[in-house]
């Protein structure tokens, strides 16, 4: 899956959208997406002037949306009309930092699937190395549901 089906799928857009490419999906049971990792991301600018570090929290961020792609596709739910959102994270780790020029391989596998609440496992690699792991839950809502 490329990015324009990725952004078909997704509303996040830049600076947010954290998935370049989707390299494995079996519905209803795991997904692997890739994150290219470029000095130009927004928020190399102040973490770390001089020491460039990509933030947990948008590594993190890049593993829910990969998860909201495989919640959507599997759950078969309309697009454009659904948004998969952040429900919760435990046992979240990071295990080594990720600099400009790494390609990050996101993993989830599915636990428990529902459009009320889904729970993924997580895991954040650079080549071999796990860079960081969580489990991840995630709600579907309308995105009718989430305007003010």
């Amino acid at each position: 899956m490329d990015i324009n089906e990725i952004m078909k799928i997704l509303p996040h857009r830049y600076p947010i959208l954290l998935v370049d490419r989707i390299i494995e999906l079996e519905l209803g049971k795991r997904i692997v997406g890739l994150k290219n990792v470029s000095i130009n991301e927004p928020y190399f600018q102040g973490h770390f002037p001089g020491f460039p570090l990509m933030p947990g929290v948008y590594i993190l961020e890049a593993l829910a949306q990969v998860g909201g792609i495989l919640m959507i596709k599997s759950l078969e739910l309309e697009i454009g009309k659904y948004a998969v959102v952040f429900a919760g994270i435990d046992d979240a780790r990071f295990k080594r930092p990720v600099y400009p020029g790494d390609q990050l391989l996101l993993e989830l596998e599915v636990i428990s699937l529902k459009k009320s609440l889904s729970k993924m496992k997580g895991v954040a690699k650079v080549g071999d190395q796990i860079v960081a792991e969580a489990v991840l839950y995630a709600s579907a809502r309308e995105l009718s549901q989430l305007k003010r």
